[in-house]
């Protein structure tokens, strides 16, 4: 996971907590989390505000260019704020951006305490909110359910600190290691219960990444089947030797962008553009210029979900922070059946690169791991 309290101040002052500081920290990541998938390339934010052990106010940041979370907990508490304890899982804010500052509305408010979960990284604001809010004689608590506010925000925290969307990559396999069979039959690898939480996972993303195979071979639809949000679905392939009817060229569904070499067939791409299909090409046609290209359209989080040769393209680039693996309790074989991942290179075990702050959980019949890619 992102480390981002290499940008805290380190001269930061916090009082300390109390018992009931955490279970409110835990009810704004809830808050937040409501906005999963609609704030990039805001962070998730959640505020809730307490008087004599009772919420008299809470809200959370529901997208870019929208109120900030302490705003709405303030206007719902109205003037029985006055005195209260604020909690947030991110620093407030102290700058002018698309809103005013949220350390300033705190302070005309009359809050007493505040308890913050996280530094914000964003050097527009680290340290200066909670600085503004001390100086002003409140008090502050920082760090509080600090291990789980960085985790809701680490695609935020990637994106701050290497200006790049934190990159996921998803795949499922049987227990052999193979993601298909040798005709390249891939449905389904994993049960329903695994699949409903691959939706999930989409709902919180910005894109899903795959390539030409993955159209040809398993015709997805990439959606978090909701209404919205609905992330960007995004087809790298270098020929367009692509299906007329694939399900991604229905945008009624989603939005689907096709990245592709400059020049290549010309009459694909009109023929993807009049069903209002984004086209890009880019050069080179590679992981890192794709995630550049996303960073520059604000995304916090993509997910890739393609085949063993782009996923390995996208490691070895460094567009990949976080695996998570779905394995099944099957084994079908075959000496060429695809695997999650292809060549990296690596001729040695002790050239392998290691997982860290590794963790797996059941998933109906399934085992979900999952874990940071270590430096390399």
């Amino acid at each position: 996971m992102i480390d981002s309290s290499q940008n805290s101040p380190s001269n930061l002052k916090s009082s300390p907590s109390q018992p009931q500081d955490a279970t409110y920290m835990q009810r704004c990541l809830e808050l937040a989390r409501k906005a999963l998938g609609r704030t990039a390339p805001n962070p998730l934010v959640g505020s809730v505000i307490v008087q004599n052990s009772e919420i008299i106010g809470e809200g959370f940041h529901p997208a870019a260019g929208q109120p900030h979370a302490e705003v709405f907990a303030l206007r719902q508490a109205k003037e029985r704020a006055r005195g209260a304890t604020l909690y947030v899982n991110l620093e407030p804010c102290n700058h002018y951006g698309r809103t005013p500052p949220c350390s300033e509305a705190i302070l005309a408010a009359g809050i007493k305490r505040v308890v913050v979960g996280m530094v914000d990284p964003d050097p527009r604001v680290s340290g200066g909110g909670i600085a503004r809010l001390q100086q002003a004689g409140i008090e502050v608590v920082v760090g509080v359910e600090e291990a789980a506010c960085r985790t809701l925000n680490e695609a935020f925290i990637h994106r701050i600190l290497y200006q790049r969307p934190f990159g996921i990559l998803k795949y499922a396999m049987t227990l052999d290691g193979k993601i298909a069979t040798t005709t390249g039959h891939s449905a389904w690898v994993t049960s329903p219960a695994a699949r409903a939480e691959v939706h999930q996972l989409r709902l919180g993303c910005d894109a899903v990444v795959v390539g030409g195979n993955t159209v040809r071979r398993d015709n997805p639809l990439l959606t978090s089947r909701q209404e919205s949000p609905t992330p960007l679905r995004v087809v790298m392939s270098r020929s367009l030797d692509l299906p007329d009817d694939a399900n991604l060229w229905d945008t009624s569904l989603a939005p689907t962008l096709v990245v592709t070499e400059p020049k290549a067939q010309p009459k694909f791409q009109e023929m993807l553009k009049q069903r209002g299909i984004e086209v890009l090409e880019l050069n080179p046609l590679i992981p890192s210029t794709l995630m550049t290209y996303l960073y520059d359209r604000g995304y916090l989080s993509v997910l890739w979900e393609c085949g063993g040769t782009l996923a390995a393209q996208a490691i070895a680039d460094g567009s990949i922070q976080k695996i998570l693996a779905f394995i099944a309790p099957k084994i079908i074989g075959g000496s060429t059946a695809p695997s999650p991942i292809g060549d990296l290179g690596l001729p040695m075990m002790t050239d392998a690169i290691l997982l860290e702050q590794v963790k797996w959980r059941s998933i109906g019949s399934d085992l979900l791991v999952e874990g940071y890619l270590g430096k390399r």
